[in-house]
């Protein structure tokens, strides 16, 4: 009989570790994909991803990544992304000496009628999630904090009646006076 191939344990700096990278760019046409070109085409996986203009004058943009791999693959990310030309900064918000402050906005759909209502009225008082649409048949609330904190909400929404979820993706900064 045939045993199953066992996968090789990975040693310990071959870990997957959770990484936030924010990247300082010019904000043109193409940089996006230029920077989403480099994770697909290595096989990189992106958890999260947010955009936006932050300095207008300059003609800035900020991409927040989050993404997971072992510390050899997130230093080659992070290289590969200082060689495409329109990145001003890559900053590792997870290896900085500073904390980053790290916040995600999620839209969340309940459905129910009588006990579950109130309990998810409840629920939604105890995270601080503001109601932001109500009908008789469903709430939708908006859930601002920590990326575990609204895994948590949701993970408890769902056995009320959750219909649906929107997530941003994470937005990041380090603390301290010096830009990142």
């Amino acid at each position: 009989m045939n045993q199953p191939a066992i996968a090789p344990a990975l040693r310990p700096e071959e870990a997957q570790e959770t990484h936030t990278l924010s990247v300082l760019v010019d904000n043109e046409p193409g940089v996006l994909a230029r920077v989403i070109g480099l994770f697909s085409g290595r096989g990189y996986n992106i958890d999260s991803l947010t955009v936006s203009e932050t300095e207008h004058e300059r003609g800035l943009s900020r991409i927040t990544i989050v993404t997971t791999g072992t510390p050899m693959v997130i230093e080659q990310i992070k290289h590969q992304l200082f060689r495409i030309v329109p990145v001003h900064r890559v900053s590792d918000l997870t290896a900085d000496q500073r904390d980053a402050i790290e916040r995600e906005l999620a839209l969340v759909k309940v459905a129910g009628s009588g006990d579950q209502r109130v309990e998810a009225l409840r629920l939604a008082q105890a995270f601080d999630a503001q109601t932001i649409d109500a009908t008789l048949e469903s709430f939708i609330f908006e859930i601002t904090g920590a990326t575990s904190d609204i895994n948590r909400f949701v993970s408890l929404m769902s056995r009320i009646g959750l219909v649906e979820v929107s997530r941003t993706g994470i937005a990041a900064i380090s603390r301290g006076a010096e830009a990142t």
